[in-house]
């Protein structure tokens, strides 16, 4: 029978094994964890079309050279509209908002199409869906740094395009797509009218602990950051944001849908004699919360979408003195 000793050195053999293990796992395998373009399996080769409305395969060749397979879904006018005969499909879908859709980390674009669809059809947005690298049809691999390209990549398409260039321009992101998102209107405070953010999170770090709690210990080596707590005071207080929260996220815990709403907040942050006021940083922004929402189904929750449309309309409402 060993004595004490022996069985001591062979329990602390085993733990620095097993966190060897573990740091080696976070730190070289943190991309597959974090980006799993391959899941659910064929997602890398069955991309599903927005079939039955009007889109185009849109290729996008980042500074890189990564080409990035995406959908455009530009509007077109109504033909039983009075002014159908006096403007163009061109002049129409300049006068329409146009959404930039940002998904999570698993599946492709395509899944996303059926909420395209409700952005085209039932807000009558111009709809760009992003695929990101390594997803999808779309070339070379995930990373932090790549889908910041990606999205700038994006964004500069519509920016320097004779038609979108005209148009508002609101991003759409879901779990890591509302990081994505944040980062890009934090680089970009004049390009970008308006954000809506479903069950995202802080950062990466602090989200670790809840989504792989073995590996929680070693947080301090995820070099994917997507620190979005820190992003967030750098976009202007006037850009509307919606915040979109499922309650039951088992993923994403809502304490950090919570933790960004303040950082939202904070951006007016005045001293009064009576503390601190938060009234100005919440002018333009709106927190919803779904009691029944989990990460992947929020979206489809009684009430969701009339609570997008409703803020979509707010952000097209024409300004002051400005012609409708």
């Amino acid at each position: 029978m060993p004595d004490l000793e022996t069985y001591a050195k062979g329990v602390l053999a085993t733990v620095a094994t097993l966190s060897t293990v573990g740091a080696g796992l976070l730190w070289y395998g943190q991309n597959y964890l974090i980006y799993p373009s391959a899941f659910p399996p064929g997602s890398r080769t069955d991309v599903p079309r927005p079939d039955g409305i009007p889109y185009e395969d849109l290729t996008l060749v980042t500074p890189d050279d990564i080409s990035l397979r995406c959908y455009l879904l530009p509007q077109k006018k109504l033909v039983q509209a009075a002014d159908a005969n006096t403007i163009t499909d061109d002049e129409f879908a300049a006068t329409r908002p146009t959404v930039i859709m940002f998904h999570g980390n698993g599946g492709n674009h395509g899944h996303r199409v059926p909420l395209a669809k409700i952005f085209y059809l039932k807000m009558r947005c111009n709809v760009l869906m992003m695929s990101y690298r390594g997803y999808g049809l779309s070339e070379g691999s995930p990373s932090e740094a790549g889908l910041k390209i990606d999205a700038q990549t994006g964004l500069d398409f519509l920016t320097t395009h004779p038609v979108f260039a005209q148009t508002k321009i609101i991003l759409y992101g879901q779990s890591i797509g509302g990081a994505v998102s944040i980062d890009l209107a934090s680089r970009n405070p004049t390009k970008i009218h308006a954000l809506i953010l479903e069950n995202t999170f802080t950062s990466l770090p602090k989200l670790i602990p809840n989504v792989l709690p073995a590996l929680g210990p070693f947080s301090f080596l995820c070099h994917q950051k997507w620190d979005s707590a820190s992003k967030v005071p750098l976009i202007p207080l006037s850009t509307p944001i919606l915040m979109l929260s499922g309650v039951k996220d088992d993923l994403v815990p809502q304490a950090h849908m919570h933790a960004l709403w303040e950082v939202v907040a904070r951006r007016g942050e005045t001293k009064t004699s009576g503390g601190r006021e938060y009234k100005v940083g919440l002018e333009h922004a709106k927190f919803v919360e779904f009691p029944y929402g989990g990460h992947n189904d929020t979206c489809v929750q009684t009430g969701y979408w009339p609570a997008v449309e409703k803020f979509v309309e707010s952000v097209c409402a024409p300004e002051p003195g400005e012609k409708a």
